[in-house]
């Protein structure tokens, strides 16, 4: 891990960052709306606007707005009842960030965001030009899920994984993330008291995943290892994170000014093209094929296109377009991409020549299984990918 606790925040350069606010720092606590809370959130991201930043707030607390609207002490669990409370709250939510906002003269705008949004290409790149617009327009995108239309098979699951999948959309700096804990420890610090707090760390580091407990409080969905996987899906577009309190006074000014705050996991990767960030952060892959170790060299080392006699086997059924990962013969991910060919036709031509594909198919679209352009290459030591089809909480490895 990295020893430099010496030197600026990386957030003190980060031109364009996204911040994510948690349901027990906007809620006070599930109580409803913190008020003074927001306008501080408010307050805050408006200096930053002055210092010509760009900020996009990831806030939770419809949920847990919509349960004090509706006079609920415990989070429900039916889908239904989950929705129905974020329709309710999600009304309070918006008012109490544009009222915020309009006192220092800056607009605001709802953007409501599921799986199947960040997932499906076109989709995408209609969320990501409008996010972009309204950043050159001087506004504050405020990005929640959609949880009122959401359902358990599309749902992100976490406002850690939304706040990291925004960093990458719009090629943000740096991801803070602000919690009603200090930071990341060597173990739950509330259950051993000898516990080390983690101040600089390698995002990805597979070693931060055991260190990272379970969820902190009964209001929100996620807990520190939402935050370290959030913090790994950001440094593979190059995002830095941090994990910070949302306790903390002018949390957000500090660390623009570079003071050291909470928990900061580096990003080591260099910063992808939009295509490629986009197919990193794929949450729902539609198959896998297992490559041989040629393939392998050739897709890792050189760069190459992926072709079909690589291919030693097929798993899933996708078709042409779909994101499909490439995995080596241990189940470890080496890459994924958009692929040529629909499952069926992969087992049909794989382990065969490129010049074999006319006569196997009776035609040939491409030449190549997978183009390089559109495949993302990814290497975690000891890692394996997950199954097609995977729920979202369950990660694969370049997630």
């Amino acid at each position: 891990m990295p020893s430099d606790t010496t030197a600026k925040s990386v957030i003190a350069k980060a031109k364009r960052l996204v911040a994510k606010v948690g349901s027990s720092l906007v809620t006070n606590e599930g109580r409803g709306i913190d008020l003074v809370a927001v306008e501080q959130w408010a307050e805050q991201i408006a200096v930053l606007h002055a210092q010509g930043r760009q900020v996009v707030l990831v806030s939770s607390g419809a949920i847990a707005e919509g349960m004090a609207r509706l006079g609920w002490a415990v989070r429900p669990h039916t889908m239904h009842e989950l929705q129905a409370a974020a329709a309710v709250g999600q009304m309070g939510l918006a008012q109490a960030y544009e009222a915020a906002f309009a006192r220092h003269g800056i607009r605001t705008a709802q953007i409501l965001l599921t799986h199947e949004d960040l997932s499906d290409r076109r989709r995408y790149l209609n969320a990501r030009s409008t996010l972009y617009t309204l950043l050159s327009l001087g506004v504050v995108p405020i990005v929640n899920e959609n949880d009122t239309v959401v359902t358990d098979e599309i749902r992100l699951g976490d406002n850690d994984t939304l706040g990291a999948l925004v960093t990458n959309l719009i090629e943000a700096n740096a991801l803070i993330i602000l919690t009603d804990q200090s930071g990341l420890y060597s173990a739950d610090p509330r259950k051993n008291p000898a516990a080390e707090f983690i101040a600089v760390a390698q995002a990805g580091d597979p070693a931060l995943e055991a260190m990272a407990g379970g969820a902190g409080s009964g209001i929100g969905t996620g807990g520190m290892l939402t935050k370290v996987l959030a913090a790994r899906r950001a440094a593979n577009s190059g995002g830095h994170t941090v994990i910070a309190s949302g306790r903390e006074p002018d949390v957000l000014l500090r660390l623009a000014k570079g003071e050291r705050i909470g928990t900061e996991l580096r990003a080591s990767l260099p910063v992808r093209s939009a295509r490629k960030r986009w197919l990193a952060n794929h949450l729902r892959l539609r198959g896998r094929i297992t490559l041989d170790d040629g393939a392998i060299r050739a897709l890792t080392q050189g760069h190459k296109s992926l072709l079909a006699i690589g291919v030693i086997a097929v798993d899933g059924e996708f078709e042409r377009g779909d994101v499909v990962a490439c995995i080596d013969q241990q189940g470890v991910e080496c890459g994924r991409g958009l692929i040529n060919y629909s499952a069926n036709d992969t087992r049909r031509i794989m382990r065969q020549p490129s010049s074999r594909i006319a006569q196997i198919l009776g035609s040939m679209s491409d030449q190549e299984l997978m183009h390089r352009d559109n495949m993302v290459f990814v290497r975690r030591q000891g890692a394996a990918t997950a199954a097609p089809e995977q729920a979202p909480k369950q990660r694969t490895d370049s997630e």
